[in-house]
């Protein structure tokens, strides 16, 4: 089943995604208010366009954001393979749609960076887990836009990670798919980053466990799992974000979204 959280007017819309551009209104606001209370009505279905695809999740109440899960992509960035998670927040003001663009004022779009990456959404309340997969209630596709000079100016990397309106999130829920196929990132067309999803150091139910270990994770929280090797930054070359550039990130199976630079 896939759920998004759709545009209709002034407000959005809990839906069920039955086919291409066609949906089934659910008796609630958004995904996370599904989720949360764990029940909703459907309704009378109706037909929407790619760009009124919401942030999956518009206001969750948390982003726990996983660095270095990749091997080739800590490999890339010089670091060792750590022993625990690298964990690092994001706030709800960083999300756009799946198709929105992406806007950030000249002050900050100095060192934009793409990163593409598979996102965990909680469908139950998880403390002190011992058994991470049995709250996951599905997964999403997100791009983890960094400002890498702010990343870098110390070793605290929330600054460069959770810049207002630049990290698209969707276009959906999707409960039944499962971590293995590809992740591939392109940048205007080119392919930047390709890697299978299951790749991981960390795969999303220890990160449910850890995590829960630190805090409560609730319904509607977001882990996104981390990026593989591609990056802007490591490359030689670097190749940063510029006004009008498209990231394009699709995981096979699960959805793609697809957003553009607008610098002002």
């Amino acid at each position: 089943m896939r759920l998004a959280t759709i545009r209709t007017g002034d407000t959005t819309t809990a839906a069920r995604i039955i086919g291409d551009g066609r949906a089934v209104a659910l008796g609630a606001e958004d995904v996370g208010a599904v989720l949360r209370t764990g029940a909703y009505e459907e309704g009378e279905e109706f037909t929407f366009a790619p760009a009124d695809l919401a942030p999956v999740i518009p206001r969750p109440g948390k982003i726990i954001c996983v660095g270095l899960n990749y091997a080739k992509h800590i490999a890339e960035m010089g670091h060792e393979q750590p022993d625990v998670p690298t964990l690092f927040i994001k706030f709800p003001e960083a999300l756009i749609g799946a198709h929105d663009d992406a806007e950030v004022p000249d002050f900050n779009a100095d060192a934009l960076d793409f990163e593409g990456e598979l996102a965990v959404i909680i469908g139950s309340r998880a403390r002190h887990a011992t058994d991470g997969a049995k709250h996951i209630a599905g997964y999403s596709v997100i791009n983890d836009c960094s400002q890498r000079e702010y990343q870098n100016r110390t070793k605290q990397w929330h600054q460069g990670k959770s810049l207002e309106k630049t990290a698209g999130f969707g276009p959906w829920l999707d409960t039944e798919w499962q971590p293995g196929p590809t992740i591939t990132t392109t940048l205007n067309g080119e392919v930047m980053q390709h890697a299978p999803t299951d790749d991981l150091v960390f795969t999303p139910a220890k990160l449910v466990e850890f995590i829960s270990h630190l805090y409560p994770l609730e319904p509607g929280d977001i882990i996104a799992t981390g990026t593989p090797a591609g990056v802007g930054h490591a490359r030689d070359p670097k190749r940063y974000l510029r006004d009008g550039d498209t990231v394009r990130v699709e995981i096979e199976g699960l959805g793609a979204i697809e957003n553009t630079m607008r610098v002002y």
